[in-house]
């Protein structure tokens, strides 16, 4: 039997789900297939990510078509390319001084070989944590984020995201959200394993939010 492609594996997630999780059910049926599309473009992904902390959609494709700009391309950088400017011209294409540190941080571990993006197929899903949180600026949220979005791992299930605290609290009728013990109970007691992630991706949804 050939191996489902990622389209059908999005199928065989919304199966599962709805006939293991009566509350997520309804969601998966008003939304349809999850529209996670992963990619190759891993160096891409961080940079952009680092970019986008803590900014609205807007603001951080502003400031990344600034930064791109100042290399004079609408397209990132490569990491030695990155190292050929200050943290001073960094700054002034609008990023923080601490993002600034922060992609000339993952251009280096990309330069000198500590991240081997490369390699990153053949990883379980715990080492890529260590490795991405070695790099200044990236914590486990957005490994997580990588893992799900770029990556397409289908078993991430990021505990520490608000998004997913809130959207757990209104669909399963909780006071207050759940902590990352009870988020875990929670998958674990509606069988969401293998396909975590595109649980976390309906609940965004259920929040009518766009999480890609």
């Amino acid at each position: 039997m050939d191996t489902p492609n990622f389209q059908q594996k999005l199928g065989l997630a919304a199966e599962h789900l709805k006939r293991h999780d009566p509350i997520l059910k309804p969601v998966i049926l008003q939304h349809g297939l999850c529209s996670i599309t992963p990619h190759t473009n891993y160096y891409q992904a961080l940079v952009s990510s680092i970019i986008g902390q803590q900014l609205s959609v807007k603001a951080a494709k502003t400031i990344r078509l600034r930064f791109y700009a100042l290399f004079g391309d609408t397209d990132t950088p490569s990491p030695e390319e990155i190292m050929t400017k200050s943290v001073e011209e960094l700054r002034a294409a609008g990023l923080s001084n601490a993002k600034a540190r922060y992609v000339q941080d993952l251009a280096v571990h990309v330069i000198d070989g500590r991240l081997k993006l490369a390699d990153f197929d053949t990883l379980t899903s715990t080492e890529i944590i260590k490795e991405l949180t070695a790099v200044k600026g990236i914590g486990e949220w957005t490994a997580h984020m990588f893992m799900m979005f770029t990556l397409g791992r289908l078993d991430i299930l990021p505990v520490g995201d608000l998004g997913i605290k809130n959207g757990i609290k209104k669909l399963y009728g909780f006071d207050i959200a759940p902590d990352a013990d009870k988020i875990r109970e929670i998958a674990k007691s509606n069988n969401w394993h293998p396909y975590e992630s595109i649980a976390c991706w309906y609940i965004w949804r259920s929040l009518d939010n766009d999480p890609a």
